[in-house]
Parts: structure tokens; sequence; C-alpha cells
């Protein structure tokens, strides 16, 4: 994924389904690399790559 992408999912109030490493995951703020997320499967969360996290 890109910043752009990534800018566009933060500003809109649609659900996108987002993953990291074949689990769903929730943005909750960005760098200028990396993201952190938080895990929809439980209360983890995550500085991950931005090039990591990818839409299906």
């Amino acid at each position: 994924m890109d910043m752009h992408r990534i800018n566009s999912i933060l500003s809109n109030d649609e659900k996108f389904d987002v993953f990291y490493k074949d689990r769903p995951v929730w943005i909750q703020g960005i760098s200028k690399t990396k993201a952190k997320v938080g895990f929809v499967d439980n209360f983890e969360e995550k500085d991950v790559f931005i090039k990591d996290l990818y839409e299906k």
C-alpha cells in the first residue's frame, strides 16, 4: 500500500478491508514509513511498514 491510499482511507468514513500478513487491521495513525495498526481479531497493536499493508 502507498501513503496516498492510506490517506484516502483515513479521510473516508467508509469501511475498508485492510490486512497485514493475512490479518485484518484498522489503521490508527501513520508516520513517514510506518503505520500504527490495531488487529481486528484481538486487542494487539503494532507499528508496521506501510508497504506491508494491503487490501483484498
